[in-house]
């Protein structure tokens, strides 16, 4: 018995190498307005990334 969970016997050597399509969207994603919520939570990044960089600098 091997350790890997497939052998080659199983799979074959001519197996499919396309990758599965588990996750892909049912729906195409479309433009719309961010909501304040999300906006909010890009600047509250934006704003902690720019007060990591300037802290590590020297600066803040």
């Amino acid at each position: 018995m091997s350790d890997w969970k497939y052998d080659v016997e199983d799979v074959g050597e001519d197996a499919d190498d396309t990758p599965s399509d588990m996750f892909a969207e049912e729906e195409p994603l479309e433009p719309g307005s961010p909501s304040a919520e999300n906006v909010l939570f890009v600047l509250l990044g934006a704003l902690t990334v720019l007060f990591v960089f300037l802290h590590a600098i020297g600066v803040a």
